[in-house]
C-alpha cells in the first residue's frame, strides 16, 4: 500500500541519490527551498500533508530521474536500502584533456587507462563519463569545478545541453538549437559568449549532458 511515510522516504532517497539535500532538491525543481522540509510534511493539526503530483513531476524533471526509478524507490523500505549499495564509477576528464589529441576516439569516448574516477550519482550506461568544468565561460549555469556527466551515444535533440568537440580541438558546453546535415547551431550558456553556427565537417563529436553536479 502507498503510504505517506513511503512517499516522503522516496523523495528523500531520490535527493540522496542525486547528491542533494531535501532543500537542494526543492530548489533545483524551482520550488520553495522549504517545500520538502520535515516540518512541512504534517499540517498544523497533525494531519499528513502529501506532496502534489506537480511537485513530483518537477523533481523528476529537475534530476532527470524516470518514473520507473521513482516507483522503484516507492517500492522499497524507507531506509538506506532505498539507495543503491554501490554506485558505478566513470572516468573524470578535464576540458583541456578533452580538447587534446589522443584521449578520445572518433565517437567521443575516452580511450586508454589511468583516468581519475568519480562516483556516478545518476543512472549511467557504459558510455558515460565525467567532464570537469574549467573557467567561467559556462556561467551562470555551470561553474568552475562543476562535474558534467555526458553520454556520447545518447540521441540529441533541440534544447538539449551538449558538449561539442571540433576538429580544431575546441571543447564547449552549449545548448543545441539546430542540427542539419550542413551545420550545428549552438546557443551559449553564458550571454557574454557568442552563439556558434559550426559547419558539420568541423564537428568531431557531440555528447549529451545527462547530469551536472550543481
Amino acid at each position: 500500500m502507498l503510504s505517506h511515510d513511503r512517499v516522503w522516504a522516496a523523495i528523500d532517497a531520490l535527493a540522496e541519490r542525486y547528491s542533494l539535500s531535501a532543500s537542494g532538491l526543492a530548489r533545483r525543481a524551482g520550488l520553495d527551498s522549504t517545500a520538502f522540509n520535515k516540518s512541512k510534511r504534517l499540517s498544523s493539526d497533525g494531519r499528513p500533508r502529501w506532496p502534489s503530483t506537480e511537485s513530483l513531476a518537477k523533481i523528476m524533471e529537475a534530476t532527470g530521474a524516470s518514473l520507473d526509478e521513482f516507483m522503484k524507490l516507492l517500492g522499497t523500505r524507507p531506509d538506506a536500502d532505498a539507495l543503491p549499495a554501490q554506485r558505478p564509477t566513470v572516468p573524470l576528464v578535464g576540458f583541456a584533456q578533452a580538447g587534446a589529441g589522443g584521449f578520445f576516439d572518433d565517437s567521443g569516448f575516452p580511450v586508454g587507462h589511468g583516468w581519475d574516477l568519480v562516483e556516478l550519482p545518476a543512472q549511467s550506461t557504459a558510455a558515460s563519463y565525467a567532464l570537469k568544468v574549467q573557467g567561467d565561460s559556462m556561467l551562470p549555469l555551470y561553474r568552475n569545478g562543476d562535474v558534467l556527466i555526458v553520454e556520447p551515444g545518447a540521441r540529441v535533440q533541440k534544447g538539449d545541453r551538449v558538449v561539442v568537440k571540433t576538429t580544431a580541438g575546441e571543447v564547449m558546453a552549449k545548448v543545441l538549437s539546430r542540427q542539419t546535415e550542413k551545420s550545428i547551431l549552438l546557443v551559449s550558456l553564458n550571454p557574454e559568449h557568442p552563439n556558434r553556427d559550426i559547419p558539420a565537417h568541423e564537428i568531431e563529436w557531440v555528447a549529451r549532458i545527462v547530469w551536472a553536479s550543481q
